[in-house]
Parts: C-alpha cells; sequence; structure tokens
C-alpha cells in the first residue's frame, strides 16, 4: 500500500478571525519542510501571520517558502540545526527582526524503530536533543519577546502524538519524548500565569514522510507486511480507517493559538479517531 503526501488545498485551511493574527506578529514553525510543519506554516501564512519557518533542509525549505509565496504570504525560510545552540539562537533572531515573536509551533522530530536494548545510545542522544532540548530551548528564547510585545502575550504549541499518552513497542525514545512535550507545555503553562499559554497536539498516524519512512522498519520487525503494518498497526485501534492530512493537524494549531482557546493552558488536544480512549 502506497501512502502520498496530500496536496495542500486553500479551501482545507481553517481561517479564524483575529487580532493577533497580523503580518506584525511572527509564527516560528520548526520542521517546515515537509509533512505538518510545512502545512502549520502554510495554514499560519494563510491566516496572515509571518511566518519564520525553520529545517535542516535547504531544499525542502525553500520549496515551503515559495508555496507560501503562491497564496500571497510573508514566510522566511532559516535552514538551522536544531541540535546546535548557536543556529537556535541565530533562528530566533532572525525571526525577531520579522516583527514580533507571538506564536512557536515546534513540530521537527524523528523516527527510529527498535527495541531498548538494541536502541542506538547515538540516536537516543539526537532524538532527545531534536524533539525536548531543542523545543524547551525556543522556549525559552522567544517567552522573553512574548513578555516584550505590547500585550505581554504568546502561544506555544508542541506536537506530541497518541505516543504522548500510550506506548508502543520499539518506539521507547519517541514515547519517552512525546511524553516529555506534555510535560513542557505544561510547565510552561503553570509560569505563564494566563498570558503565555501553551499546549501539544496530540495525533494518531498522519500522512507524512516520517509516518510513511517507518512502514518497512515495523514490518520487519513485527514479522508482517506493510500493508498489515498500515490496516493492523496504525490504523487498528482507530474508529477512523484514513489517515488524518498535515494540513487537518495544522488547523488545530491555527484553532490552539487563536482567541477561542483563551482557556487552552497546558492542555493536550487529543485527535487520534479513538485509538486511545475507546475500546
Amino acid at each position: 500500500m502506497t501512502i502520498h503526501e496530500p496536496e495542500i488545498k486553500t479551501e482545507d485551511i481553517l481561517k479564524i478571525e483575529d487580532d493577533q493574527f497580523k503580518p506584525d506578529n511572527v509564527c516560528i514553525v520548526t520542521g517546515c519542510g515537509t509533512g505538518i510543519g510545512r502545512a502549520t506554516a502554510v495554514a499560519a501564512v494563510a491566516n496572515n501571520l509571518t511566518v519564520a519557518g525553520i529545517d535542516i533542509n535547504d531544499e525542502a525549505g525553500k520549496k515551503t517558502e515559495e508555496m507560501v509565496r503562491q497564496i500571497g504570504g510573508e514566510m522566511v525560510f532559516i535552514k538551522a540545526d536544531l541540535t546546535n545552540d548557536d543556529d537556535i539562537v541565530r533562528s530566533v533572531k532572525e525571526a525577531s527582526d520579522k516583527g514580533s515573536i507571538k506564536f512557536l509551533a515546534n513540530i521537527a522530530g524523528i523516527q527510529h524503530i527498535d527495541s531498548i536494548e538494541n536502541f542506538p545510545m547515538e540516536k537516543y542522544d539526537l532524538m532527545q536533543q531534536l524533539m525536548l532540548r531543542a523545543p524547551f530551548f525556543l522556549s525559552k528564547l522567544v517567552i522573553p519577546h512574548m513578555k516584550a510585545s505590547a500585550d505581554k502575550t504568546g502561544v506555544i504549541a508542541n506536537m506530541a502524538s497518541i505516543h504522548a499518552h500510550i506506548c508502543t513497542l520499539n518506539k521507547p525514545v519517541y514515547n519517552i519524548t512525546k511524553f516529555g512535550l506534555r510535560a513542557l507545555s505544561q510547565s510552561i503553562s503553570a509560569e505563564g500565569q494566563g498570558k503565555i499559554r501553551s499546549f501539544t497536539v496530540s495525533t494518531g498516524f498522519v500522512q507524512t514522510p516520517l509516518a510513511m519512512n517507518q512502514v518497512a522498519a515495523q514490518a520487519g520487525q513485527r514479522g508482517i507486511t506493510e500493508e498489515q503494518v498500515i490496516t493492523d498497526v496504525m490504523m487498528g485501534k482507530s474508529r477512523i480507517k484514513e489517515m488524518m492530512t498535515p494540513i487537518e493537524v495544522a488547523n488545530i494549531f491555527i484553532y490552539g493559538f487563536s482567541r477561542h482557546a483563551g482557556y487552552l493552558v497546558g492542555g493536550d488536544l487529543l485527535f487520534d479517531g479513538g485509538s486511545v480512549l475507546t475500546y
């Protein structure tokens, strides 16, 4: 079974009237080169925000930048390695040059399928740096910008997963980082006094390269076909048997950033087709 990353159609983007959604305000989006990161960058621009998109892949990031220009939006692509502190500091500085940093979407991530006993520690370190330390450091750097803005507010969103609620086999570090992102959002919110909000987005499997690229490894480790990985493992517990699209996930970020989510303070938006909470 082949899964293709779906096209982002403007008619599928959630658009919200919000005083904070204006070109003077900057939304930083990590992992902007593909999948959910790309869709979130496009959706943020469609909602009149200026986007600072961060990705290590120069070609993919510039493709997103071009997609944004085609819909008449403003985005600056910043090539950066989120495991490098100097790159992170530089990225926030470049983003702040474009306006007032009001929103941060920590989306960049990778996957490695292996048991705990076989898990390479260098891969553990990489995943922790990229998927937990970088979101923490970015949050640390942007919070002062948010506090210095006219109304002293801001929102930080972290891309979690159903794996921030349940743990599946051979994904130990992915599980750990996603649980950690929920704790990070709650910690930011505990300190934010209702002015600096944070939340997580937890979805099941989404039609992205990250999901597609793990099918073969799961098939090999579980001793099943690739099609069975998709139908029995990925979608097996979901009451809806189709994967979400990246723009559907991006729309959740937009809602969480908006005025309609003022009481979303440390919470998790679980959109999983019933995988976690129905039996």
